[in-house]
């Protein structure tokens, strides 16, 4: 029996949307104000809206199935191709596509295209061998393997199978669970066409017989140890990380429940930044990423990113990404800055804005100047990049 297509509503992220009363049902209502109140912001039908619906996206951009018969599709402000590109700097994806093979419509396109990439390279890293290392093991035998346990034998002589330590080569690693666990995640997520789907299923079964299904969070895939035997793990560690990012958990567990899709853009946003300037960091300095500062002995702030003197490692400019379009700098982004500009003793704070402001924000406060740069992301992304190193460092231009 051929399943029917879900009824789909479309919004885009940060604007507000409405939709007659019959439009939405009052129980699938229900599930986004309870479910999703953090990822959209929903109104039900009353005098103030004319009985009409009101849906508003909060940062968020992706597929969201409230139930099998109805999606809600949110789709970002960024061009999808743009979106790509943040995505290749903000997880580091070393990935060389020929020319015109990165052209997505919408989001599911760019979810596809990544999955299919990560099940093509783990199964060809299956035809090659996955990568194996040496766990440490205790067993009880019949015969001698690495070290007994001698307390235990002398204890109990009679037991004629001796209590062994040994390290045994294996392919149930990490390195390899967290792939199984990230195929498994994509396969339920429903968000693939019967094309990459079949790879997924390839790419987990031919991972299913020597891995343990164990899961993982996003943070499994960051920092590990990489070397001439399995450094192209590091590639499908990235993608993985971005599926376990992105693919939530379901609001209703269950075999056939499809799991939400969902970008968070603002993270997005400041991860791409900070991937970017660190691949164009302009000479002479270098960047600090997450650098925590403690204000007293009950407070602490992480600032996004510092830019900082290569010779005295001294800090010259405090940056902060917001991703948001304000015609102004509210106080609150203004305090904040000043704050963590003051903490680590710089003289220039940035605020990083996607879009121009109507009322750009260049301000002297002491010897401290604070001001509000654009690092676009609706045109060509490097040369949004050098337009805003220029806006930032306008007296070293020649310094890239």
């Amino acid at each position: 029996m051929k399943r029917e297509s879900p009824q789909i509503i479309e919004l885009t992220e940060y604007q507000l949307a409405t939709f007659e009363r019959d439009a939405i049902p009052q129980s699938v209502g229900e599930k986004i104000y309870h479910n999703y109140a953090k990822e959209i912001d929903i109104e039900f039908p009353n005098p103030k809206t004319k009985y009409k619906w009101q849906l508003k996206s909060q940062g968020r951009v992706g597929n969201i199935p409230i139930t099998p018969q109805f999606h809600i599709v949110i789709k970002p402000k960024v061009p999808i191709a743009n979106l790509f590109g943040m995505l290749e700097y903000a997880y580091e994806l070393k990935i060389s596509f020929p020319k015109g093979q990165i052209e997505c419509e919408s989001l599911e396109q760019v979810y596809e295209r990544l999955a299919n990439i990560l099940a093509l390279k783990i199964l060809e890293r299956c035809r090659k061998g996955l990568y194996r290392n040496y766990l440490p093991k205790t067993e009880k035998l019949s015969y001698i393997r690495g070290r007994i346990d001698v307390r235990e034998a002398v204890q109990k002589p009679w037991d004629v199978k001796l209590k062994c330590h040994y390290n045994e080569q294996t392919g149930d690693i990490e390195d390899n669970q967290i792939l199984a666990w990230t195929l498994f995640i994509i396969g339920r997520s429903g968000l693939c066409r019967e094309s990459v789907s079949s790879s997924v299923r390839k790419a987990f079964h031919a991972l299913q017989g020597f891995v343990t299904l164990t899961s993982f969070k996003p943070e499994a895939c960051i920092d590990r140890t990489y070397h001439r035997l399995n450094q192209d793990y590091q590639l499908l560690h990235a993608l993985c990380r971005f599926f376990l990012d992105n693919t939530g958990p379901s609001h209703e567990m269950g075999d056939r429940e499809m799991l939400p899709f969902l970008i968070n853009m603002a993270s997005l946003y400041e991860q791409f930044v900070a991937e970017w300037l660190k691949a164009n960091t302009p000479k002479g300095f270098f960047v600090k990423k997450k650098n925590t500062v403690t204000h007293d002995q009950n407070y602490s702030d992480c600032i996004d990113l510092l830019l900082c003197d290569i010779e005295t490692g001294k800090v010259q400019y405090v940056l902060d990404t917001k991703y948001k379009a304000p015609d102004r700098a509210d106080s609150g982004d203004r305090h904040q800055i000043v704050a963590y500009a003051n903490a680590v003793n710089c003289k220039n704070a940035i605020l990083i804005y996607p879009e121009h402001l109507k009322q750009p924000l260049d301000i002297k406060n002491g010897d401290l100047r604070v001001r509000s740069l654009n690092f676009s992301l609706n045109d060509d992304l490097n040369e949004a990049g050098q337009i805003f190193l220029t806006s930032l460092l306008p007296s070293t231009v020649s310094y890239w």
